[in-house]
């Protein structure tokens, strides 16, 4: 007779957790899957991420412990919120040149010319005779941003390497960019598939330690290269800028540090959306304590009056306006109080379930920046907590002490639990909401939902 209420019970749990992990939290994008090295484009009135697909390496498939990559996805927005994955583009098996046993679908990246879509990856080849040994560069091609993609059967000629890149000047000449040892370039062919020029090292860029995943950008005539880079034992993202596509290039700074939590790469993208530039980029968010399985992440980029690019600093929060009438993921905080706060896994057995955030003290207090409240004037409020003595959660608008919305009580449980208030009132715009504990035992939050 029990069977019943424990399957409402079951279902109830795989609807929220579907609903809250569909991508509403910031950073890192995707949390469904492991995705690196992000080359996010600009098609239309859409982002456009081409992401590495870190697997695990088992036993007969890769080299244990190390990376391990058999297809690409592509991913996409019009809000930089809400992220849809439109599924497998380009597989390992599916390309006549590639070694369907390398697992090796490394850094890829996508550029548009003429109504058609080029998709530029680097693998391990089957051939190694023909196409010489370490990875080759290939090309698939689309009618559309989202495929179906279809592979060249044999890599670009003259070019041995990892991490592409291509970049279309004002005056329609395309380059394709790669590493290996040191940065390369050349011109492309207008069918984009052919060396134009012979690949040239390009100078002027650091002689020492691991340099990869050049990324070329133009703004206000200036070429920017950028780059990650091994100064110490750690990469970091770095630039020089020159007056060629080609160079030469001076080094102009760094982008962003070293990983803080020992993250050992790091790759990215800028692109230019509605008038914001953005950067992309990786980090081992959902794996870590192994940094080869990486997640992609985004932050807003912005530039000096000299062109000089201002440091970014890694945010959990990202980008985006976050609809109040979707999960709000509060463990992707923009701030929060010095003492009080802690945000962990919700299971460390499968972390792609996401974090929780745990108010410890009274007057422990959390900040989730840009919250939409545009539509129509809402009524109620959920809250996915956990208190095991009870709590209590002042939820307010732009500061600490700012409108307060809802006084909500969470009443004591063993388990999560879903707690719903009728009493919320926030004026239209868009809010930073503050999530304060006003009672001296702690309570857990997943997430916070509003509705009319």
């Amino acid at each position: 007779m029990m069977i019943q209420p424990l399957l409402k019970k079951i279902l109830f749990v795989i609807l929220v957790f579907s609903l809250a992990r569909s991508g509403y939290a910031q950073n890192p994008l995707i949390t469904n899957q492991y995705t690196a090295d992000p080359s996010a484009r600009v098609f239309g009135d859409r982002v456009y991420i081409y992401p590495s697909h870190d697997i695990l390496c088992t036993e007969g498939k890769g080299r244990i412990g190390w990376f391990c990559m058999e297809d690409y996805h592509v991913f996409s927005s019009s809000n930089l919120t809400d992220w849809k994955d439109h599924g497998v583009i380009v597989s390992q098996d599916k390309v006549p040149w590639v070694d369907p046993a390398g697992y090796s679908m490394w850094a890829p990246d996508c550029i548009s010319r003429n109504g058609k879509y080029y998709f530029y990856f680097p693998s391990r080849a089957r051939d190694t005779v023909a196409n010489g040994k370490g990875f080759s560069i290939g090309v698939a091609v689309s009618d559309t941003p989202i495929g179906p993609f279809v592979p060249q059967s044999e890599p670009i000629k003259k070019v041995q390497g990892i991490d592409p890149n291509v970049f279309i000047d004002k005056d329609g000449q395309a380059y394709l960019y790669w590493s290996q040892g040191n940065i390369y370039g050349a011109k492309l062919k207008e069918n984009m598939l052919e060396l134009a020029s012979d690949p040239v090292i390009l100078q002027e860029l650091p002689s020492e330690g691991l340099k990869e995943g050049p990324y070329v950008f133009e703004r206000n005539g200036k070429y920017y290269m950028t780059y990650p880079h091994v100064q110490n034992k750690i990469e970091r993202l770095e630039y020089a800028i020159g007056d060629n596509p080609l160079g030469p290039f001076r080094k102009a700074g760094v982008i962003m540090d070293e990983s803080s939590t020992g993250c050992w790469t790091n790759h990215h993208s800028i692109v230019n959306f509605k008038k914001q530039w953005y950067l992309f980029y990786h980090h081992n968010d959902l794996s870590p304590n192994f940094d080869k399985n990486r997640s992609i992440r985004a932050d807003s980029l912005l530039f000096n009056t000299d062109g000089t690019i201002r440091k970014v600093i890694p945010t959990l929060r990202g980008i985006g306006l976050s609809s109040a009438l979707k999960e709000i993921q509060l463990d992707r905080y923009s701030d929060l109080s010095r003492n009080g706060v802690k945000v962990d896994f919700l299971d460390t057995a499968n972390r792609m379930m996401g974090w929780k955030a745990t108010l410890a003290q009274s007057d422990a207090w959390i900040r989730y920046n840009a919250v939409d409240f545009s539509v129509s004037k809402l009524k109620k409020l959920h809250v996915r907590a956990w208190s095991a003595q009870g709590a209590v959660l002042e939820i307010r608008v732009n500061k600490i002490d700012g409108p307060l919305i809802d006084k909500v009580n969470i009443g004591s449980s063993t388990d999560w639990k879903l707690v719903t208030s009728s009493k919320a009132s926030v004026l239209r715009g868009v809010h930073d909401l503050f999530v304060v504990l006003k009672s001296a035992d702690p309570v857990s939050v997943d997430w916070i939902r509003f509705e009319k």
